[in-house]
């Protein structure tokens, strides 16, 4: 059994869904392993990690549009803004999405499903550092 990590930093232009999904295959296919699992870690509480539809654009524009509709960026709302009115509604996006992902690796392979991509999922309207951390197990 062996096992590797590395991180990937990434740079957002503000809210949206930065699909992250060939830079993760790129790095998986050079640690040489036929099957395993794979991690996801994103380091923040201001972004998170999806599997998602990857072909029909439209659906990342209506996950953004309702998930800003369940937690709108309504000063009114929240006690926490210390950094604007997104900052609050940032931290309830993550709370309902995730932070981490694990994938099965089979055959050199991730086991994602034909249409399936990974995104790093920006809450923030501010360009952002995001670092995801990955960590491979296997052989």
């Amino acid at each position: 059994m062996r096992q590797a990590s590395t991180a990937l930093e990434l740079q957002t232009s503000g809210q949206r869904l930065y699909e992250i999904t060939r830079e993760v295959a790129r790095w998986v296919a050079d640690q040489d392993m036929e099957d395993g699992l794979l991690t996801l870690f994103c380091r923040h509480t201001s972004a998170s990690l999806l599997i998602q539809e990857n072909a029909a654009p439209e659906v990342k524009d209506d996950i953004i549009a309702f998930f800003g509709r369940i937690a709108p960026e309504d000063r009114t709302l929240y006690e926490h803004d210390d950094e604007g009115p997104d900052d609050m509604p940032a931290h309830l996006k993550t709370a309902l999405t995730q932070v981490s992902l694990t994938i099965p690796l089979v055959n050199g392979r991730l086991v994602l499903g034909t249409w399936q991509g990974i995104y790093l999922f920006e809450h923030r309207h501010r360009p952002h550092r995001r670092s995801v951390v990955l960590h491979l197990l296997g052989e």
